[in-house]
C-alpha cells in the first residue's frame, strides 16, 4: 500500500499565500502523475493541478498564474505553492497519486490522502 499525507492548510486572508505538501510513504517503486483536488461543502471535487514523473504540470483555469505545483521524486513528496489566494479556493485539499509498488512489477494503483482544511477569508 501507499500512504498520501497532506499537511500545511490553515486559514489564510486573501490575497496570502500557503504552501501544501504532500508525502508519499510505503512500499513504494515509483509515483508516476500526482496531482491536487479540492472540495467544499456542497460541491463537487475539482481538479486544482496535475503533475509528471518529468514535472509536467498542467492547471485548472481557476489557478492558473497562482498556483504551483512541484514534486520531488527521491523523497516522493509534492507540493502546491499557492499566492494570491480568494475566498474561492476555499476546500478541502486531497492530494492524488498513481504509484507501482514492491518490485515495479504490479499494476499502477490510485491512492488518496485524508485531505488538509484551506479557508480564506478575512
Amino acid at each position: 500500500q501507499v500512504h498520501l499525507v497532506e499537511s500545511g492548510g490553515g486559514l489564510v486572508q486573501p490575497g496570502g499565500s500557503l504552501t501544501l505538501s504532500c508525502a508519499a510513504s510505503g512500499n513504494i517503486f515509483s509515483i508516476t502523475t500526482m496531482g491536487w483536488y479540492r472540495q467544499a461543502p456542497g460541491k463537487e471535487r475539482q481538479l486544482v493541478g496535475i503533475i509528471t514523473s518529468a514535472g509536467s504540470t498542467t492547471y485548472a483555469d481557476s489557478t492558473k498564474g497562482r498556483f504551483t505545483i512541484s514534486r520531488d521524486n527521491a523523497k516522493n513528496t509534492m507540493s502546491l505553492q499557492m499566492n494570491s489566494l480568494k475566498p474561492e479556493d476555499t476546500g478541502i485539499y486531497v492530494c492524488n497519486a498513481y504509484a507501482r509498488e514492491g518490485k515495479g512489477w504490479g499494476t499502477v494503483n490510485n491512492y488518496w490522502g485524508q485531505g488538509t482544511q484551506v479557508t480564506v477569508s478575512s
